[in-house]
């Protein structure tokens, strides 16, 4: 078991510019009624540097490991999605919902199918039809589907991580709670993104969507240090 010690020692600096970007996004809080591209760029800034961060593992880390790669590609996918948001007001916040249900694939499938966890996948289904009840009142036209379906997505994802959690035993792994806690963050950040747009202003909605956003986005990234393929070389180890 890797102590939090030495996961902090070996991965706080490279994240360095991810907390530096997230810092910036938060002091210049640019106002969301002007969107520009230089906006976008602000806030889009932070999933770049956990992009930098994954990279910074090595090119042939993300070319071994398909779970890490998956990762990368959904932190690219959810860059677009927040430029998309930028302009929600003029009719592209469909696009990023698009953006972001295809970055919700990418980690689900990063986090594997190694164990179907029926009990935990009952408890985010109950989780997730509860957060869809709460809106449904709120939702008319074509997004009282869509969201139906983005809400489905995440919740198939946070159940994917949740699978894979093991807190007791030798195969514990704090990727794995990582992976968890970057999970149940965008579905904090998502349900009040939601609930603000749709549904009733929630106070302080932006800081409370953006902070468990940028949380959330780099435990999912932490989650991939560690990489779930290496079952051949552990064949190996075993029979060397």
């Amino acid at each position: 078991m890797v102590s939090p010690v030495t996961v902090v020692k070996s991965e706080g600096p490279k994240l360095v510019p991810f907390f530096k970007a997230t810092c910036v996004y938060f002091v210049l809080w640019l106002p969301s009624s002007s969107p520009s591209w230089f906006s976008a760029l602000i806030k889009c800034l932070p999933i770049f540097c956990l992009c930098l961060f994954l990279l910074a593992h090595g090119l042939g880390f993300l070319l071994a490991h398909p779970s890490a790669t998956r990762i990368f590609v959904g932190l690219v996918f959810s860059a677009v999605g927040d430029a998309f948001l930028i302009w929600q007001d003029q009719g592209y916040f469909t696009h990023g919902l698009l953006m972001f249900a295809v970055a919700h694939v990418l980690y689900a499938s990063a986090f594997g199918m190694r164990s179907l966890a029926l009990q935990k996948g009952l408890v985010m289904a109950v989780l997730s039809g509860l957060s869809y009840a709460l809106l449904y009142p709120c939702l008319s036209g074509a997004f009282t589907y869509l969201v139906g379906v983005y809400v489905a997505v995440i919740g198939f994802m946070s159940w994917q991580a949740v699978a894979g959690l093991q807190l007791i035993g030798a195969a514990w792994r704090w990727t794995e709670l990582a992976a968890v806690s970057g999970a149940l963050l965008f579905i904090i950040s998502d349900l009040t993104l939601a609930l603000n747009k749709f549904c009733f202003p929630v106070p302080y909605a932006r800081v409370l969507i953006m902070s468990t956003y940028y949380a959330a986005q780099m435990f999912i990234a932490l989650s991939a240090v560690e990489s779930r393929e290496p079952v051949e070389d552990d064949r190996r180890s075993k029979t060397n």
